[in-house]
Order: structure tokens, then sequence, then C-alpha cells
């Protein structure tokens, strides 16, 4: 063009900052001869438009110096900007010059400022702009009104705002529609949903492809699938956003079948899919056990090479920890190049969930090392991981960890923190932590009843779920376990029968295996064999193998033999593998002195090709871990260990100690009975803690087992010859020993 005019040159930088391409837009509009506040607008416009706040707001000042006065829509383009990057201080300056300017009475204008105020959340400066303008006819404005209530999560504002609209006659257009039915959605107003679907007919909108989208979206958020899916078939809407809601509305309701078969359809009708629709339906395959289909939409992902995308490698590998597949699970991690928390965070909690618990941990090191901070999630599955191997210096460092993140309790940490103490047997630290919520729920109380009971402390145990029901929290079904554990670990048998009975009576709950279990334990350490029994055959659910074991232990305590043959003819059917109640009917046998009879179980169990689990017991000291068998060898210290056994066994055999040879080898004569007692994986355990930890310190022990009888004893008199606090967790509880007494009640 030879004679190029002012409105060929606005056009040109115009169409150039509305591309995106900025860099020649600026040369441009600095070649511009004769710049007009429109040449000036446009180039704002365009760095305000494509994420370049800063240069366009240092234009909008030059603009200025330049001499020419910001239009309407210049004061728009940056109002735009500051509510997209959040800076209401620079929109309070802008409200300042358009004061100044008497733009502040100009709708396009205020319609701005009330949007930005709404995005950079304060909506009661929004809400005041709007009530002081004094002619509220543009419907721009009530749609930028309804959209900040919205946005700022005030429904029920918004629900109003656009009644009175209606009521004033406004018309609404089709970009504030979605604004209120978004709205309806958060709150599940399906019902103001509906009525606001009556007027999208009636003004003509339902055709427009925004609109029904929103629709479908709003009902199926409701939970109205039924109402989503007309819509959707009505419109014949091929739109995947409107498919991604239908997805994620079926799962919500729990619908995962209906979700695959949505996804199944619109990859049929070859649908062009996204990142959303992805992550909902491999949700949806989370809660499934088809692998194969699990494998079939990862190999799409990979063809449409979605897996770059970190939402959808996470949900990968989400779904394959949850259908146990924990492998999948670590390949996908491996291979993400851009691993957020969510990524970190979806896999530790895999290891945990599927019995990795030393993995969990060890990931859960390797995240913070790579300065990954924890969020509450992987905090709350590390510290039940931490509680499953009772490493309590690893907990005590997690805890550590959250305190310095800054981050609030929330009651999940919470409750998890005292779960684990409770379970290394920190049972103080665990009532520390409860005292310290401010909001505790049936979960909490729960997990200190059974912290309680677990440590041998039924008296607080009983206490604690009296002030939960003076609180005017209910009890659940877990609640009753943990109070039912107390009283059968305390012999409590009248407090036992009236909990159980206030179960179905007061609170509709009906009783589990887990509650039958623990009163026929009740029972049976009661000396009560014939009430267990009979309860047992009262079940109103079929006995499972935890309620024959209770009867079991009971019947080899006071050495019933022919109810315990029927407990474990029972358990054999049930548990043919398990070696436990081989082991126990074969120590009632040697009791009532029917050595053949032992000599056949032990037969039976060798001709089966069953194993008695090896006794293993564990100390944790300084972050390592010592672990002992019966008479081992193998430890560096293990010389020292011995010389601290032979003085230990010398003091507390003074001190009243009396070997328990029914808890030895049978085939050996007495002095051997009494030398392979001394060399239990206990004894040997708590002689490296009577060397390794500091007078005045715990001495924590774990075992594989149950605690054997003689080492129950030994463990009292240790308490009180060394003036040692020691804990013993082994498979049914902790034992407290404290100056000769014993936590548990010395049921044995």
């Amino acid at each position: 063009m030879l004679d190029r005019d002012e409105y060929t040159w606005n056009t040109m930088v115009a169409a150039y900052a509305n591309s995106g391409r900025l860099d020649e837009a600026k040369e441009l509009f600095e070649d511009t001869p004769n710049k007009s506040s429109v040449t000036w607008s446009s180039l704002i416009s365009g760095y305000c438009r494509h994420g370049y706040p800063g240069e366009g707001f240092k234009l909008f000042w030059r603009m200025q110096l330049d001499g020419h006065k910001p239009t309407q829509f210049s004061l728009g383009s940056v109002l735009r900007a500051c509510a997209v990057s959040g800076s209401l201080q620079r929109g309070e300056q802008i409200h300042g010059y358009a004061m100044k300017t008497n733009f502040d009475l100009n709708d396009f204008v205020v319609t701005g400022l009330i949007d930005m105020y709404a995005k950079c959340r304060s909506i009661s400066e929004a809400e005041y702009l709007f009530v002081t303008v004094p002619e509220r006819s543009n419907h721009a404005l009530w749609s930028a009104m309804i959209t900040g209530y919205s946005q700022n999560g005030d429904a029920y504002k918004a629900m109003e705002c656009f009644k009175e609209m209606r009521k004033q006659g406004i018309e609404f257009d089709e970009y504030s529609l979605p604004s209120i039915l978004a709205t309806c959605a958060a709150v599940s107003a399906d019902a103001f949903g509906a009525q606001v679907h009556c007027c999208i007919i009636r003004s003509g909108y339902g055709v427009s492809a925004f609109v029904q989208s929103a629709l479908v979206d709003m009902y199926a958020k409701c939970g109205g699938l039924t109402s989503a899916k007309l819509v959707m078939e009505a419109a014949d809407i091929d739109g995947v956003v409107s498919w991604n809601s239908m997805i994620m509305g079926c799962m919500r309701q729990g619908c995962e079948e209906e979700a695959l078969y949505l996804f199944k359809k619109m990859h049929g009708r070859d649908m062009k899919m996204d990142d959303f629709t992805y992550t909902s339906v491999l949700k949806s395959l989370a809660s499934t056990t088809d692998l194969k289909l699990a494998k079939s939409v990862h190999c799409l992902i990979l063809k449409t090479r979605f897996e770059a995308y970190r939402l959808v490698s996470n949900a990968l590998i989400d779904m394959y920890a949850k259908q146990r597949e924990i492998t999948c699970a670590c390949e996908v991690f491996e291979y993400m190049l851009d691993k957020d928390v969510v990524s970190w965070t979806s896999l530790v909690t895999g290891y945990a969930h599927n019995g990795f618990f030393e993995e969990a941990l060890r990931l859960f090191s390797d995240m913070t090392v790579e300065g990954i901070y924890p969020d509450e999630m992987v905090v709350s599955s590390i510290l039940s991981a931490s509680a499953e191997l009772t490493a309590l210096e690893f907990g005590q460092q997690v805890h550590g960890i959250f305190v310095k993140s800054g981050h609030a309790f929330s009651a999940s940490v919470g409750n998890s923190l005292i779960s684990m103490y409770a379970r290394c047997g920190c049972i103080e630290d665990a009532d520390r932590v409860f005292n310290s919520m401010q909001v505790q729920g049936v979960i909490t109380w729960t997990a200190l009843i059974m912290g309680y009971a677990r440590n041998g402390k039924a008296k607080e145990s009983l206490e604690t779920y009296n002030c939960m029901i003076a609180s005017g929290v209910k009890p659940d079904y877990i609640s009753f376990i943990g109070l039912l554990f107390a009283c059968s670990h305390a012999c409590l048998v009248q407090e036992g029968r009236m909990y159980f009975e206030s179960m179905t009576k007061t609170y509709g709950i009906k009783p589990g295996p887990e509650h039958y279990a623990s009163m026929i334990d009740l029972l049976g350490r009661s000396g009560k064999l014939a009430e267990a029994e009979e309860l047992l055959n009262q079940m109103s659910v079929e006995p499972d193998p935890t309620v024959w074991k209770a009867l079991l232990a009971a019947c080899r305590v006071h050495k019933n033999l022919e109810l315990g043959e029927r407990a474990a003819r029972n358990l054999f059917k049930l548990e043919p593998m398990n070696s436990v109640p081989y082991v126990l009917l074969a120590n009632i046998y040697f009791a009532s002195g029917k050595l053949e009879e032992a000599a056949k179980i032990w037969g039976l169990m060798k001709s089966r090709g069953i194993n008695k689990e090896p006794g293993c017991s564990w100390v944790g000291i300084n972050g390592q871990v010592h672990t002992f068998v019966s008479e081992d060898r193998g430890h560096p210290r293990m010389s020292d260990i011995y010389s601290k056994i032979d003085e230990v066994m010398r003091l507390i055999k003074k001190a009243g100690y009396v070997p328990d040879l029914s808890s030895a080898l049978h085939d050996v004569d007495e002095e051997g009975k009494e030398l392979g007692l001394a060399y239990h994986s206990e004894k040997l355990a708590v002689a490296f803690g009577l060397l390794a930890v500091p007078q005045g310190g715990p001495i924590r022990i774990y075992k594989n087992l149950r605690v054997c009888g003689d080492c129950h004893i030994a463990m009292r008199h240790i308490s009180q010859v060394f003036s040692r606090h020691i804990v013993l967790r082994d498979s049914n509880c902790f034992h407290h020993f404290r100056e000769g007494v014993c936590s548990c009640g010395d049921y044995w």
C-alpha cells in the first residue's frame, strides 16, 4: 500500500497482537507514524490477553506519559490482566484512575472492576460497586456479579442475584448461563438448575453448545444422570467436555461400569479425548479388577501420547496400585520426567496399602531427599506403614517433618499419629496428640480407645469410651472392637456383656466375627468355656478363624481337651496350612499327658508340609534394627549378649524366677529345657537392650509370634531386678513390664 492511513496501521497492529505475534506487533507499533488511543489499546490488549500483564501495564502508563488518554477498552484490558494474574494492588490503582477520569460511571469499566475484584477474592468490594451503580440495566454487570459470587463459593447469593436479575427483566446471554449452572452444581441445587434450564429453553439458548455442556455438567454433578443423558441425546453432543462430565458423574454415583461404557462409546465414535477423559476413566478402572481393560486404556494413552501429561500418569500410578499391580505402578513412576507430590504420594500410598511397608518408607525417604514436601495424604499413609513395622523412630521423624512444613494438622494426620504412637507402645504420646486436636471425630476417639486397649490400659480405654459418648459422638463398628478387646484383656466380664448387648440394642450395630472373637476370648480367659461355646453356637454370622483361635487359646490355658479338639478341627478346615492350631492342639495333648496324640499332630503337620513359623524378636536402636532368633549366634556383640544372659538368669533366679518348662521343647531333658528357655529370642533381645539402651530409657522389643509363658515370667522379674521399663509387643498385644508387673494382667 502506497497510502497507509491511521485505520490500516491500527488494523495491522491489532491483527498481530490478537494473533499472539507480540514481537511483530510491537515492531509495527513503534513504526506507526501517528499513534492513537486505539493503537495503544490494541497492543496493550494483546499483551494482557496472551499472558504478559507486566508488559501491558508498562504500556498503559507509557501511553499516558505520551499524552494519550486511555479508552474504556484500554482500561478493560488491564483490568482483565489484573483479574487473571490476581494483581489486586494494580487493580485498585486502575480503579483510582477510573474514578479520577469519570470512567467509574462507564458500564464496560465497572463490569471489568467487578470482575477484577471478584477474581482477586475481594467479593465485598465487587458487591459494593455493583450495589452503588445507579442504573443496572446492562446484563454484563449482572453476569459479572453472578460469576463473582460463584467463583468465591457463595452459591446462594449467586442464585439470589440471578433471580433478582430475572425479576427486573434483565435478559441474560449464553456466557452468563454456565456460571449460574456451575453454581447449582456446586451445591447440588438440581431443582434451581432445572428452573434455569426452563429459562434457557424459553430464551432459545438451548442450541448453544456452550450452554448444553454446562447443563450436562450441572445435572451430572447433581446426581441427575438421567437428565444429563436426555440433554446429551437431544442435542447429540460430541463435545469432549460434556462426555467427561457424564463419566465423572457416573463415577460420583458409583456407576463405574456405566462410566467405562461411555468411554468405550467415545472411542467407538472416534471422538478426540483429552487428559481429563483419561484421568476419569482411570479412576473408574481403579475400583474394578479388569486388568486387561486397564492395560488396553494404558496402550491407548501411549498411542495418543497422553502419558506426557502428569495428571494422566498420576492417575495410572493410582489405578495400578489400587488394582494391586504395584510393579506396573512403579514402571509408570520411573518413566515420568516431571514428578510432583501427587506422583510420589500415589506410589507411597500404593506400597503401604499393598503391604510393602519397607518399600513405602524407603520411597518416602527418597521423596524428602528430592525436596518434595509431603502432603497430609502421604503423611497419613507413611505413618500407617510405620505403625505396621513398629518403626517408631521413623514415625517420629515423619511427625517432625510435617510439623516443620507448617501445615495444620488435619483429622487424617492426627488419627494416623495416634494409631502410630499407640501401635508402637507410646500411648502417652498418642494421648498428647489426641488432646492437641481441635476436632475429635469417631475415628479419633476409636484410635485412642484401641490404643489404650492394646497397651493394657483397659480402665483408660473404657473411660475414653464414656467421654466419647458424653461428647455426643456415637461409636461405630470399630469402636466396639477396641472396647471389647479392652474388656477381654482385663477380664471385665460384666462390662463386656453390657457393651456387647448395647451394640444392637442401643446403636443398631450388628456384631461381626471380631466382636464375637473378643467375647469368646473374654469368657475363655475367665474360665467360662461353656458360656463361650454357647455364644459361638448362637452367632448370627459364620465363625471365622479368629473366633475359633480365641476358643482354642482358652482351651489351651484351661486344658479343655474336648472343646480344644473341636476348635482345632474347624481351624484345620478353614486354614489348613496355618501352623498355629496344630501347635496349640499338640501343646494341649502334651499338657494332658497324651504324648502319642501330640506326636500324631506333629506328624500330620510334617505330612502336609506345614512348618512352624520360627520365633523372631527385634530391637530398634539409633535407627538400626537388631534381629534375634532362638539360640542366635550371628550378632556382632553375641559374646557380650550371652554373658549378659547368664548374669540376668542368675539375678532373676535369686529374685524368685522359676523356669516354666511347659514352654520348652518336649524331647530334651530338664537341664536342656532350662538352657533352651534361657536363649529364647525375647531374652536375647532384652539382654542386648540392657547393654545398648541407656538407663532410664524404655527397652522396646517386638516379636512376630505370641510371647511364650516363660519369657513373660522372666520379663516381669527382669523389669524389677534391673529397674527398667520393658515394652514387648507380640502378635497379640503390648506388654508393659514395670517393677515386676505386666499391663496384660498375666493371663497365660
